[in-house]
């Protein structure tokens, strides 16, 4: 299995340190013959408009489109998960690049800025039954689920912070900062 890590802007380096850490070498993948090379894309966390921009400009937003789900597994990490998501509530019609191949509606920044960011556990029965630390920067918000898209993931007040479509996986939080590495494992079992 060879596992990707979308190192084009954001928290890639995290996500890359984890993987090492239970066995597994990521590429980094920045350009389309990386991308042709592996079978799973982690998206990382980092600021929407520019990796949507920036899969544009190094051709990697179709290929990604085309495969998404398919023969390539994915997950995104908040902002990852804001380019995973059919709808982004609040958003202009055209104005980010994003995949679209998940079935949920996502509102930005939905807590708040930057200093509203907080640490909050999470219920997430999928990975285990110990809460699972949750860091949430800028994050988003999972507003809808729409057909084939399921809720594994919520805060103490039921909020939906982690969705998976088949072998789409979306979360709104970075369990990359955390020493927790079962969403990670999960991902790996997709």
């Amino acid at each position: 299995m060879t596992v990707g890590v979308l190192a084009l802007q954001g928290d890639f380096r995290e996500h890359c340190a984890v993987l090492r850490r239970i066995g597994v070498e990521p590429v980094e993948v920045r350009l389309p013959r990386q991308l042709a090379r592996v079978e799973r894309l982690i998206i990382p966390g980092g600021e929407s408009t520019t990796i949507g921009r920036l899969l544009v400009m190094y051709q990697m937003l179709e290929p990604i489109r085309e495969r998404a789900g398919r023969d390539l597994a994915i997950w995104g990490t908040c902002a990852g998960a804001i380019l995973l998501a059919n709808e982004v509530v609040g958003q202009k019609q055209g104005g980010q690049p994003a995949i679209g191949a998940m079935n949920l509606t996502i509102q930005r920044n939905a807590y708040g800025s930057q200093l509203d960011s907080f640490e909050a556990p999470i219920t997430m029965p999928i990975i285990g039954e110990a809460p699972l630390p949750g860091v949430f920067i800028r994050a988003p918000r999972i507003v809808a689920l729409g057909q084939g898209c399921e809720a594994v993931g919520w805060l103490e007040d039921g909020s939906v912070v982690a969705a998976r479509q088949g072998r789409l996986l979306a979360t709104t939080f970075h369990p990359e900062l955390t020493g927790d590495d079962r969403v990670h494992r999960l991902f790996l079992e997709l």
